[in-house]
């Protein structure tokens, strides 16, 4: 059966979520509480990079994740990409072949940059929208996750639709996620919706791993003077208000999105520019929350890790 096929049969299949309560039944993923159903077979880690609120950069801090995890620190990573309606990491990681379908009738995720990769926008035409209701989405998701020959991995990056509905209840209760990482600019509307995605994952008892900073602040190329277009500080305090920590804070750079339009991360295009370390860093310190979860299963939700106050942030 070929992809199309395999899209095809979307419509003739709904996915039967977990009723909202059981969620609550949820412990940490690292402590083992939850079933072993909700594991994906040979990942050792899932986490999911989210925001309550689109156009604050979460796709391109997932993308940059992804790469340094696997570039800098050696590991196996896949990528998926789980806003369907609006699938960005095609472009951003420079993906232009549909996945091949294995013998057990599972699509093979595209590799690039080290990073297996999957997403509804190597599934459907370029330009092609996705008019689809709840249901419909529901069994996309499921066919993208568990349809999936990931292979081994030792983490799985999942690129969360913004916002707080039926997509992301669904990816939180029916994957054994590991932890989120929420990803807000400085503004104060941003953190708003920020902080809902807070109490969404902490209501479906995720771990959260951190906040990221991202757009923290702008520096000028010709003076090297700093500007805090969208706020001073905002995530940080959030942070510290939530008892939560700041694992990242990533500056605004035309790097970035020239990066993203052109389809060569941040991390590989200027491995040692300010911004790649910015990403590196936040690579170091995933890490390090997932090796504290596995050391200390009891702690759910909030973590214990240190950013240092970046110089530009002073």
């Amino acid at each position: 059966m070929t992809t199309v096929g395999l899209l095809r049969s979307l419509s003739r299949r709904k996915l039967h979520a977990a009723p909202v309560s059981l969620a609550y039944r949820f412990s940490s993923a690292s402590a083992g509480g939850r079933t072993t159903e909700l594991r994906l077979d040979g990942v050792k880690d899932i986490i999911a990079v989210a925001s309550g609120k689109g156009g604050v950069g979460k796709s391109s801090t997932a993308v940059n994740l992804a790469v340094a995890l696997s570039n800098k620190y050696g590991l196996k990573i896949g990528l998926l990409d789980a806003d369907v309606y609006g699938p960005s990491v095609p472009i951003m990681m420079n993906l232009n072949q549909k996945p091949q379908v294995n013998q057990d009738m599972k699509m093979i995720p595209v590799e690039n940059y080290g990073v297996k990769c999957m997403s509804m926008g190597l599934l459907v035409e370029k330009d092609a929208p996705l008019v689809w209701r709840g249901p419909m989405v529901m069994s996309a998701l499921a066919k993208m996750t568990r349809g999936v020959d990931w292979g081994d991995l030792d983490v799985l990056v999942v690129d969360m639709p913004p916002g707080t509905g039926d997509a992301q209840i669904t990816i939180s209760q029916n994957l054994k996620l590991s932890g989120a990482v929420i990803v807000s600019t400085p503004q104060d509307v941003a953190l708003a919706d920020a902080n809902r995605g807070i109490s969404m994952f902490d209501k479906v008892r995720v771990p959260i791993l951190g906040l990221v900073e991202n757009m923290s602040c702008f520096i000028c190329p010709h003076c090297n003077e700093a500007s805090f277009i969208f706020g001073k500080e905002g995530a940080r305090r959030m942070a510290a208000k939530k008892g939560l920590k700041l694992i990242g804070e990533i500056p605004l750079e035309m790097k970035i999105r020239e990066g993203s339009d052109e389809g060569v991360p941040v991390v590989v295009s200027s491995p040692g520019s300010v911004v790649s370390k910015a990403y590196e860093d936040l690579a170091q310190n995933v890490v390090n929350a997932l090796k504290e979860l596995r050391e200390n299963p009891e702690n759910e939700v909030q973590m214990k890790l240190n950013v240092p106050h970046s110089s530009s942030s002073s």
